[in-house]
């Protein structure tokens, strides 16, 4: 997906602070490109492959009667993890196809608690922030409450709207996809957080991108 348009970001901002007219509880949205570099992770996996193959390549020659001299097979081996990593260095867009999803999930998750904490979401007069957080490398997105919300508004009705966040993201839709978040998440908060008199908007009402 391409960086999002001015445009983009308006139409984002105008959901939310239209979302937030309904409730004294702050949305705030972010979109992140990658969640992690992992190079580090696919280098452990392509080096744990590595392994595993000249073992095997090793049972065969072995098993054929086939004799390598050991300097030659070690140079082999190391011929090919530099290359690998040499690959991997330079393609980057390959690397999170080297490691498990659960790992990138994980990265996704505590991308967003950070910029949970950053953005200070977590420091709203009522504790009423919410975070619409979504990372493309992983095909990840997240709903965070705080903790004045999570008293009232139970995970699965968080869980619909980022089913549906995913869905469009998926589809090419990622700027509707927020644009649907936010207006579903302020008519859910509305429900529990009316309008104060005196509703100051503690957060920027804006997408951010990282």
């Amino acid at each position: 997906m391409a960086q999002m348009s001015n445009s983009d970001h308006e139409r984002v901002a105008s959901a939310v602070r239209k979302a937030e007219t309904e409730t004294s509880g702050e949305i705030y949205c972010v979109l992140a490109r990658t969640s992690d570099d992992y190079f580090f992770p696919a280098a452990l996996m392509v080096s744990l492959g590595i392994i595993l193959a000249s073992a095997l390549s090793a049972f065969v020659l072995f098993h054929f009667w086939f004799v390598v001299d050991v300097r030659l097979f070690a140079l082999s081996q190391l011929a090919a993890l530099i290359s690998a990593l040499a690959v991997l260095w330079f393609v980057p867009a390959l690397r999170i196809l080297m490691v498990p999803k659960r790992l990138c999930y994980r990265r996704a998750h505590a991308n967003a608690a950070r910029q949970f904490l950053a953005h200070n979401i977590h420091a709203t007069a009522d504790r009423t922030g919410v975070l619409i957080f979504v990372s493309l490398a992983e095909h990840y997105a997240e709903i965070l409450a705080d903790s004045g919300i999570n008293a009232h508004v139970s995970q699965d009705r968080w869980d619909a709207i980022v089913s549906d966040l995913i869905d469009a993201a998926r589809q090419g839709r990622t700027t509707d996809g927020f644009i649907a978040a936010a207006e579903q998440a302020g008519t859910l908060l509305a429900e529990h957080f009316p309008p104060r008199p005196d509703n100051l908007n503690e957060l920027d009402d804006r997408l951010v991108e990282i």
